[in-house]
């Protein structure tokens, strides 16, 4: 990360206007009709793996955010996961390790959320192999998963010791009961 000095806080810290104006500087003011907003419709993060990194300055510069899913078989059974993202840098501070920091983070707090015994949730995200790899994120047992929206299939990316566990096929979305009204 840029200068060893980047502070990572909980994202709700960060005043939820802050938040929202980074994530329109760093995907667009459109960004509410993704296919990733539909899978996580009336979700409320999940705080203890949400982040927000400062710059020196203390600067808002990025944030990593996890929901809470599932993945709906064929028959009706939703299956938890942790939805990965957004992970939003602003446009003028990409590539300096920001977005690697948060996470980071935001695995280090599974691993002590999973209190060492491998029991965690599978974490799915849409995004990019060759940037999330590193970490785990492959679409190896995602090729029968479906989004509520268009997506670019190789895009849909899982990781986590549960994913063999995992039905092979299904369709994303909150989970149920768990959603919050937002209209």
């Amino acid at each position: 990360m840029t200068g060893e000095s980047a502070t990572l806080i909980p994202l709700s810290a960060v005043p939820p206007a802050m938040v929202e104006d980074l994530l329109d500087r760093a995907f667009g003011e459109g960004r509410h009709a993704r296919t990733a907003y539909r899978i996580r419709a009336g979700m409320e993060a999940l705080d203890a793996l949400s982040f927000a990194a400062l710059d020196e300055e203390e600067m808002l510069v990025a944030t990593i955010q996890c929901w809470p899913v599932a993945l709906v078989t064929p028959d009706g059974r939703p299956v938890p996961l942790v939805m990965v993202g957004p992970v939003a840098v602003l446009p003028e501070r990409q590539g300096e390790g920001f977005g690697k920091g948060l996470m980071a983070a935001m695995l280090n707090a599974e691993a002590r959320l999973a209190g060492g015994t491998g029991a965690s949730f599978p974490q799915v995200l849409i995004g990019d192999e060759d940037y999330y790899g590193r970490w785990g994120f492959t679409n190896a047992h995602t090729k029968g998963w479906r989004c509520p929206g268009p997506y670019e299939q190789e895009r849909l990316l899982a990781r986590g010791a549960a994913l063999a566990a995992m039905p092979a096929e299904g369709m994303l979305g909150p989970w149920p009961g768990q959603a919050r009204d937002t209209d």
